[in-house]
């Protein structure tokens, strides 16, 4: 979550607001915020919101840029409100942000993870197998060398099944290392997620032939699984990463 917000995302916040807020919403978010009193006393926020009055977008903005707070002490309370409350409200969760369309949905296989997206966080997808050790020994000392955190699946255990723990960490995630060697079907299932949900994904693999059809014009990095070939992989890794370390967004709202 964003420690400043921009002019763009106060007016999407609003936008947001407007649609959606009743009288009620207003309250429980002055509430949130320790400042009921203010909503209550306001000469025209309520009173322009019930008659419909055509300066009431306006005063929502002010308003709402109060309750922001001077130094956007109460920005998270704020926008984790809106998020919950309005229908058109949407965080978003791409690793980069592109202009056109934008939509917002809610899955119903996975629980949407109550935790921000973490932008210096990269995740694996890659088999659980002995000999991928080194591999992703590598690839973490790739990411830590670019400045950002590594985590795989079999790390973590927040969940009763694994596919929500490995939903969960792709949704955090800035980066997604998919290695495809082995055609592994789970990876691949993993790789669609990721791209599903705008991520950037860095594909590699220890054969050309392991990596699906559909995914070949996308470039992956080749390795082989020895010494020197990690070795190389990691001096690839580390360049792909610092590329995109510069491409990180600064906002989170649509």
């Amino acid at each position: 979550m964003p420690s400043r917000i921009s002019g763009q995302d106060l007016i999407q916040l609003k936008d947001a607001i407007v649609q959606d807020f009743d009288s009620s919403n207003w309250r429980e978010l002055g509430a949130l915020t320790n400042m009921i009193d203010e909503v209550e006393r306001h000469p025209r926020l309520l009173r322009s919101l019930s008659f419909g009055d055509p300066d009431y977008d306006g005063l929502a903005l002010t308003f709402l840029r109060r309750m922001i707070g001077k130094e956007d002490e109460n920005l998270d309370t704020v926008v984790q409100y809106i998020h919950k409350t309005c229908g058109n409200a949407g965080e978003n969760v791409s690793s980069e942000v592109v202009q056109g369309r934008k939509i917002v949905f809610s899955p119903t296989i996975f629980d949407v993870p109550c935790d921000p997206i973490e932008t210096n966080l990269i995740s694996v997808m890659m088999p659980f197998d002995a000999s991928m050790a080194g591999v992703y020994n590598a690839i973490v000392s790739a990411a830590q060398q670019a400045g950002f955190e590594c985590q795989r699946a079999d790390n973590i255990w927040d969940h009763s099944t694994v596919i929500q723990d490995v939903f969960s960490l792709i949704f955090k995630s800035y980066i997604v290392v998919c290695d495809f060697t082995g055609k592994n079907p789970n990876v691949f299932y993993e790789a669609g997620i990721s791209h599903t949900l705008g991520k950037h994904v860095v594909p590699i693999t220890q054969s050309e032939q392991d990596v699906p059809f559909d995914l070949r014009h996308h470039r992956f990095a080749k390795y082989l699984n020895n010494g020197e070939g990690l070795e190389r992989l990691k001096d690839d890794l580390v360049s792909r990463f610092s590329t995109l370390a510069d491409k990180r967004p600064n906002s989170g709202w649509i």
